[in-house]
């Protein structure tokens, strides 16, 4: 089935925005990436740039908002999921050549205080993270509280730990926001029951940052 017009408008606005920010990207550039006419953006997005922009952090929204349930769930043990986590996304912009990983977050920094109607469309998009994340927390078994303060805590460490690790060029932004989030972790949680018998390996599965 082909692509839509108006979804290759979002998937080349989700990439610009990930790469350049709101304001380094221009309709003509989006146009060009999708390679649809210009007539075509005002056609599906008569509100033009801003319109699109929101419906495409939107989109990037929902695919990055499952991206933390589909790293942690390999693990039975929290205490082992969240740093394996934070050592995943810091494999991942190593290998990629330090890109911007999250089109929310970029847009985010940028847009807080000169784009009120933006800011309030990724207001939206982090809470909605904020809740699914909650009732992840509180399906592996924590209180809803303490389920809200983790998530709260690893979007914030994620999202900072990127932009220092992309200024920095260095993984270790990522790797030291992750066992903090394990110290953080050890203090939340019950102590692990002993061990009664062998210890098996748990396979890892780490799955690219891609949308």
């Amino acid at each position: 089935m082909s692509t839509s017009t108006r979804d290759r408008l979002i998937t080349a606005t989700v990439e610009l925005l990930r790469v350049r920010g709101y304001s380094g990207t221009g309709v003509k550039q989006i146009t060009v990436a999708a390679g649809v006419p210009m007539g075509s953006l005002y056609h599906h997005f008569p509100g033009g740039k801003p319109e699109l922009a929101a419906a495409a952090l939107r989109t990037a929204g929902i695919a990055y908002g499952q991206l933390i349930p589909l790293l942690l769930t390999p693990y039975p043990d929290l205490r082992d999921a969240v740093p394996a986590a934070f050592a995943a996304a810091a494999g991942q912009i190593e290998e990629t050549g330090w890109i911007n990983m999250c089109p929310v977050g970029t847009v985010a920094g940028e847009v807080a205080d000169s784009e009120p109607a933006l800011r309030e469309v990724l207001a939206e998009i982090i809470g909605a993270w904020i809740a699914d994340g909650t009732a992840y927390f509180v399906s592996r078994g924590l209180p809803a509280d303490t389920a809200r303060e983790l998530i709260v805590g690893i979007v914030t460490a994620l999202e900072g730990a990127f932009v220092l690790s992309r200024t920095l060029r260095s993984t270790e932004p990522l790797l030291a926001a992750g066992r903090a989030m394990s110290a953080r972790l050890a203090q939340l949680l019950p102590a692990p029951e002993p061990e009664t018998g062998p210890r098996h390996a748990i396979g890892r599965v780490v799955p690219h940052l891609d949308t």
